[in-house]
């Protein structure tokens, strides 16, 4: 989409302007922003909505990645990013960001809408060794694997490999729990 079609507020409406707008059912709300009502939300305009979020030189990861790559309808509550760069931010303090402080390798990390985003092997990758590790709610990898169907397979061969990781046992009988449940609900 133009970027001309994507408001967000104060460039140019006011956030009562764009709200009033959306009652009157002319936008709908996309992450941070506003879109045009006609037009068809794609991972690039989710990618743009979160962009001002985002600390300089990090990328959008974990829930936040998994909602730019279609996981679900609504954004999270509170994003993740993840440094991209080889040096580190002085600090960074948001109510409405977990910063990672850890490093993404290159091939780990893609442009949508111009906007730094982790690839969905690694979106999955990290969302399952945190579910593994500290449990919690799975609906983010669920939703990743169901709406990119062949990321189930690249996720099972890219972890089948690991064998001295944190948490792998656990990540391992996690996938293969959720990949049965996949398999069952799609018969």
């Amino acid at each position: 989409m133009h970027s001309a079609l994507f408001y967000r507020p104060g460039q140019p409406l006011s956030l009562p302007e764009l709200s009033a707008a959306r009652l009157d059912g002319h936008v709908i709300e996309v992450g941070e922003g506003f879109m045009p009502v006609d037009t068809v939300e794609s991972a690039a305009d989710r990618a743009v909505s979160i962009a001002d979020l985002l600390p300089p030189r990090t990328a959008a990861s974990g829930h936040s990645a998994a909602w730019v790559h279609g996981a679900s309808d609504q954004p999270p509550r509170v994003h993740h990013a993840t440094r991209i760069n080889r040096s580190r931010p002085r600090t960074y303090s948001s109510t409405r960001i977990v910063y990672h402080e850890h490093r993404l390798d290159a091939n780990d990390v893609q442009l949508i809408g111009g906007v730094a985003v982790t690839t969905p092997l690694c979106t999955a990758t990290t969302l399952l060794f945190e579910l593994a590790c500290t449990g919690g709610d799975d609906r983010w990898l669920r939703g990743l694997l169901s709406a990119l169907p062949r990321l189930d397979g690249e996720l099972r061969a890219h972890v089948e490999p690991i064998s001295r990781r944190p948490g792998i046992r656990a990540a391992k009988q996690l996938l293969a729990r959720m990949l049965a449940d996949q398999e069952v609900v799609t018969r």
